[in-house]
């Protein structure tokens, strides 16, 4: 803990035990020097016992985030997130959204590209659409849910530089409006156009995190329209605008052999 650059902290098993003051200084110590430090499932409570949450947003498991905002106040809770990224630390639901975690430090550190090579190889989503709020309710979802629109979200993610909407999605598999929507939602976890953002968006990244591309071609070819249109959900989703994104990410590229330049 003294060196890493990354401290991960694990489910905790008694969330009433108080960490012991020397792993809770270490971990100080570690947000302190500059290391990144995750948690995963209920590892968010020796992180508030160490005082590193306050007044920072932080996730942990469905079950247990009442107890946390209980027990810890100064904490902003999120209960509907996979996880929550504040400053150096990033907390994480359950044990699978900690690899949604771990799969967001390998795509800031190295790219797009490389997250999901290793989620593939991992047989996981390089990217979970929705929060853990659609796990609360029906933890198991019925096996046919997310197959009938399998053939149709694989065909929308190959064609997210075309107007979308959900009448003509709808018709392409001869459902109605809304009983595609509710349908959706039950496979995804959110509505057809929050689904859509968030493929575009990650989209976006992949292009500007991988190509010399300007704003106008990265907004055109992930949907977004205009330059303006991406800058703004791109800013409101990500906390920073395309440019200033693709610029943390000019280090990493230049450290990975054949740096993708995506043709004109």
């Amino acid at each position: 803990m003294a060196n890493a650059d990354l401290v991960t902290v694990p489910a905790w098993p008694d969330l009433d035990r108080p960490v012991l003051p020397s792993i809770a200084e270490a971990l100080r110590h570690a947000v302190v020097r500059g290391a990144r430090v995750l948690s995963v499932c209920t590892g968010a409570f020796p992180l508030a016992m160490a005082g590193l949450l306050d007044g920072r947003r932080a996730a942990t498991h469905w079950q247990f985030a009442d107890q946390l905002a209980e027990q810890h106040p100064s904490v902003r809770v999120e209960r509907d997130v996979l996880y929550a990224e504040d400053g150096p630390i990033l907390t994480s639901a359950g044990a699978a959204a900690g690899i949604d975690a771990c799969l967001h430090i390998v795509r800031r550190e190295y790219g797009a590209a490389t997250a999901n090579a290793l989620a593939r190889r991992m047989v996981v989503p390089a990217h979970r659409s929705g929060g853990q709020a659609q796990y609360v309710e029906m933890p198991v979802p019925k096996v046919s849910t997310g197959y009938e629109l399998s053939d149709l979200l694989d065909w929308m993610q190959a064609h997210l530089d075309r107007p979308l909407t959900v009448d003509m999605l709808a018709s392409r598999t001869r459902m109605s409006p809304r009983t595609f929507a509710r349908r959706l939602k039950a496979a995804t976890g959110t509505t057809p156009h929050r689904w859509l953002l968030d493929q575009r968006l990650h989209r976006a990244e992949q292009l500007l995190e991988s190509s010399d591309l300007p704003v106008e071609a990265v907004a055109t070819r992930s949907g977004f329209g205009s330059a303006d249109a991406l800058r703004h959900y791109f800013t409101a989703r990500r906390g920073v605008g395309p440019l200033a994104h693709r610029r943390s990410f000019e280090s990493s590229r230049e450290r990975r052999p054949g740096a993708e330049h995506a043709a004109p």
